[in-house]
């Protein structure tokens, strides 16, 4: 009714807030897996999201049930709750092999602190059962044990894509510390990720990863919790999970790969545009230097022990999912070292 306004008339419709995922994946170390996912971003007109994840490879799988309040309180801290159930086994290329059943419950909270940084906190309560099988430890037992570990993390990412970087930095730390149950530990975990663009087309790109776990009140550190190191997404050009102290099984010879309660993983990459590909993001050549292991709780991180490699490698965001493909050469090997040049990874959904 007046000549300098406008009745506005707005229809609001919701958006669909679920979605359904199925997808099967492939590796050199793991065969062939399969996922399944179920997701709603507004479970029961709630506003919380609530999913569930399945993943049946062979080596590892995985059954997790989790729900997230974004809005727990009025500032934007989150809630999460999650149950989760996974085996794995750590030593690949035996179907036969021990396995670790990992189960429990827990509940995190995350704090936006800036733009970039998220701050969380949380407790799980866990169950940990080491199954028989082959390639467990002369000096380690079949049991179950459970734990209280209190969560703490950080995590800053200023990159300029997630999915193909180019340019800045992530960190991340995440640390737990088990206050009741069997066990008593403390166990930290820090990676930083650097992206630095030499060109319009080709990037230099830095990766370390450290991790340090120490037993407490006189007990030693628990070995089901040791970390692994080798292969995809850590050393290149070696069997998967096989770089650190290993001993022979007296029975069958075998050599049996224990991990370490530390690890030490850096990767240096030149990326650059597949020839004949422009400048398309998706499909990148890259060289890489990898060097890593994992070290027993009783000694220290020696650099002269680490392992490296060098080599090439083909990375695609492909219609299907990502693919990443390498062929890696060692530079140290020695005696008891696990080779495997050709290394390869790909998802898909469907």
């Amino acid at each position: 009714g007046t000549a300098d306004q406008v009745d506005l008339v707005f229809t609001v419709v919701e958006k669909p807030t679920g979605s359904i995922t199925l997808g099967a994946g492939f590796s050199s170390y793991e065969k062939v897996s399969l996922t399944f996912g179920i997701s709603q971003e507004n479970a029961f007109g709630s506003g919380n999201y609530l999913a569930l994840q399945v993943n049946t490879s062979k080596y590892n799988r995985n059954i997790v049930l989790s729900t997230t309040d974004p809005y727990f309180t009025e500032n934007g801290i989150s809630r999460t709750i999650d149950a989760f159930y996974r085996t794995t086994r750590p030593y690949y290329g035996d179907l036969n092999s021990y396995s670790i059943v990992n189960q429990g419950v827990g509940m995190r909270f995350g704090v936006p602190v800036t733009e970039y940084d998220t701050v969380f906190v949380g407790a799980n309560a866990e169950q940990t059962e080491v199954r028989q099988g082959t390639y467990l430890p002369t000096n380690r037992t079949p049991g179950n044990w459970t734990s209280l570990p209190l969560t703490l993390g950080w995590a800053r990412d200023r990159r300029d894509s997630a999915l193909v970087p180019t340019a800045g930095n992530y960190q991340r730390v995440f640390s737990d510390w088990s206050v009741a149950g069997d066990t008593r530990y403390v166990r930290a975990n820090y990676q930083f990720q650097q992206y630095l663009p030499l060109t319009k087309k080709y990037t230099f790109a830095f990766n370390s990863d450290l991790g340090w776990g120490k037993g407490l009140n006189g007990q030693a550190y628990p070995w089901f919790k040791n970390f692994y190191v080798g292969g995809l997404g850590s050393v290149r050009g070696y069997q998967q999970s096989t770089l650190g102290r290993s001993s022979t099984d007296q029975n069958t010879g075998n050599i049996l790969y224990e991990g370490g309660a530390k690890k030490l993983v850096l990767n240096a990459e030149l990326i650059g545009p597949f020839p004949g590909a422009g400048n398309d993001k998706t499909l990148r050549l890259f060289g890489f230097v990898d060097a890593g292991y994992a070290f027993p709780d009783s000694d220290p991180i020696r650099l002269n022990e680490l392992r490296m490699s060098y080599g090439v490698g083909l990375s695609w965001i492909s219609p299907m999912g990502p693919l990443r493909f390498s062929y890696g050469i060692p530079i140290q090997q020695r005696a008891g070292d696990k080779i495997q040049k050709l290394q390869f990874q790909i998802g898909t959904s469907f």
